[in-house]
């Protein structure tokens, strides 16, 4: 995904952040398939009386569909529930690690840069890029669209996904974001797995190009990252471990504890702290 950085301020002059689903007018959710395609011509019309463009709907739910791997991951999150180090064991925590003190040595003037502007280190947002893809090895192979509407239309969190959905069809508008555009399972762009929502609220140029690529810049990707951990209260300079003053800050990232924990701990390996 590339967006420039005037595409960026007209999204967020235009109010993007500010979509919010009517729930009292909302299309019907379910916990099946059945219905889905009665759903997308209702929340079709909603999205036009909501100000999206007919043109707009139509190239993105052009091959929208019910997308059964999204639910499958929606429902099968199990990992979250181990153990720390079970955890650790099931995402290969220590092999993140030992490419992730590679990664930060080859990448040295990049992070340094990144840590002079946003305030945070090399770990933890090295952690997050390879739990999320592998260092960007593997970011998704789900129609983003379709993961979005499914989940917008799944009844476990329409809410949340309605207004992701909202974000998408924005940066489709815009011409930021493909519809044919692939990533992961829920929806999730790029190398460290940005929902649309936030990669307007935080997506910066970290390359200096002009543009916004989460996808195919590293610089882009990571510097995001960081500018996110900032908007969600980090402290430059501060610790993260668990009950330290920036550890909050990567709880925004995800709501699984064990995932926190994990980020945290291989963070300080990788920092040397």
């Amino acid at each position: 995904m590339r967006i420039t950085k005037s595409g960026m301020a007209a999204l967020l002059a235009g109010g993007l952040l500010l979509v919010t689903p009517f729930a009292a007018n909302a299309a019907s959710c379910s916990n099946t398939s059945a219905g889905f395609d009665n759903w997308v011509s209702e929340f079709k019309q909603e999205a036009q009386g909501r100000g999206i463009s007919q043109s707009t709907l139509d190239r993105a739910f052009a091959n929208v569909h019910y997308n059964q791997p999204t639910i499958r991951a929606d429902r099968g999150q199990k990992s979250f529930k181990l153990s720390f180090d079970e955890f650790m064991k099931k995402r290969g925590g220590q092999t993140i690690i030992n490419r992730g003190k590679s990664m930060k040595q080859a990448n040295a003037a990049l992070f340094s840069r990144i840590e002079k502007r946003y305030g945070v280190p090399p770990g933890p947002i090295i952690a997050i890029w390879g739990m999320e893809t592998g260092f960007g090895s593997f970011m998704g192979d789900q129609n983003t669209l379709s993961a979005v509407s499914t989940l917008a239309f799944d009844c476990r969190r329409s809410a949340y996904f309605t207004d992701q959905l909202y974000a998408a069809l924005k940066l489709v508008g815009e011409g930021y974001l493909s519809p044919s555009a692939r990533g992961a399972a829920h929806g999730e762009i790029g190398q460290t797995q940005f929902m649309p929502k936030n990669v307007v609220l935080y997506g910066v140029d970290g390359d200096g190009d002009g543009k916004v690529d989460l996808v195919g810049s590293r610089a882009d990707a990571l510097s995001s990252t960081a500018n996110f951990l900032k908007g969600h209260g980090w402290q430059a300079g501060a610790p993260y471990q668990p009950g330290e003053t920036n550890f909050a800050a990567i709880g925004g990232w995800n709501d699984a504890r064990v995932y926190q924990q994990a980020i945290a701990f291989i963070g300080k390996q990788i920092d040397g702290q």
